[in-house]
């Protein structure tokens, strides 16, 4: 069964949790690079999550693409570390576990704000999608997008590869005013655009809400949009601690706020900065429960 035929076979879909906050706390700093640099870490965060009864893993390919690259300056070939990262997710999930390919912002303002144009954009999502369609991956999620043309872009480029389901996921900094990214986009605004788009799911990440915020948010998107609504916050909303982003929320707080998700329309749930395996184990049995 394709992914998105499983999407739509199941009331709901467990995907897994952070991947840069977990190589964090392992003292790795959340480096995409851990693919080719640190690949064993990488693989047993995906397998943790795997045993978890996570149905789907997400490559650790967060922001892998053309431009974040080069204007970071980060020495990594974006071909190698994308193609690292769909093998590790690919070897950890094994049978009956699906493999979404990462694709995040590229850093950049489109312009008027920035110099970049939505064809350059196009370009380097195209080449990342497709390298990791050739890894192997059973759709792509495009994640902790605020601006809704950059992340109308990237499922354009992903599209134009693949014949493989995408989901995008969109970071909002409130709840409130109908929720709004920071560059101003409404979640209904959003949703309609990208199911317009022809996105595959639409959905929440990130951002600065906690999961019942997140809630709200994905009461709205299910009322703008026929499409399966994806809901990954982070673990509480971040705080400042010393110098540091801290995500504090419990296991257990955590799953109480997914089910308030659940209740307002998501069907695909996972977690975000702050999450770990143990925060997905019992979120697995909440959902089962």
């Amino acid at each position: 069964m394709d992914f998105a035929a499983f999407i739509q076979a199941n009331q709901t879909v467990l995907l897994d949790g952070a991947m840069g906050t977990e190589l964090d706390r392992r003292g790795l700093m959340g480096h995409t690079s851990n693919n080719l640099t640190a690949p064993e870490a990488v693989l047993a965060i995906h397998r943790e999550y795997a045993a978890c009864g996570c149905q789907a893993l997400t490559t650790n390919t967060l922001s892998m693409n053309r431009i974040h690259i080069e204007t970071h300056n980060m020495d990594v070939d974006v071909r190698e570390v994308n193609l690292a990262g769909a093998e590790l997710a690919r070897q950890a999930a094994g049978d009956g576990v699906y493999v979404l390919g990462d694709i995040s912002p590229t850093g950049q303002f489109l312009e008027p704000y920035g110099t970049y144009q939505e064809s350059q954009f196009r370009e380097t999502f195209a080449e990342q999608a497709a390298i990791l369609a050739q890894g192997g991956v059973d759709g792509f999620i495009i994640e902790t997008m605020f601006d809704l043309r950059e992340a109308v872009c990237a499922l354009r480029a992903c599209k134009d590869v693949a014949p493989l389901p995408v989901i995008v996921s969109i970071a909002f900094s409130t709840e409130s005013d109908g929720g709004r990214t920071i560059m101003g986009n409404s979640a209904a605004e959003c949703a309609a655009q990208l199911a317009e788009a022809d996105a595959d799911a639409v959905g929440a990440n990130c951002g600065d809400l906690d999961p019942t915020q997140m809630a709200a948010v994905v009461g709205l998107m299910k009322a703008a949009t026929y499409l399966p609504v994806l809901a990954q916050p982070n673990a509480g909303r971040p705080r400042l601690v010393g110098g540091e982003t801290v995500f504090d929320m419990g296991p257990e707080a955590f799953a109480a706020g997914i089910r308030e998700c659940v209740h307002a329309g998501a069907c695909l749930v996972g977690g975000c900065c702050g999450t770990t395996p143990a925060h997905m184990r019992v979120l697995a049995d909440a959902l089962r429960s």
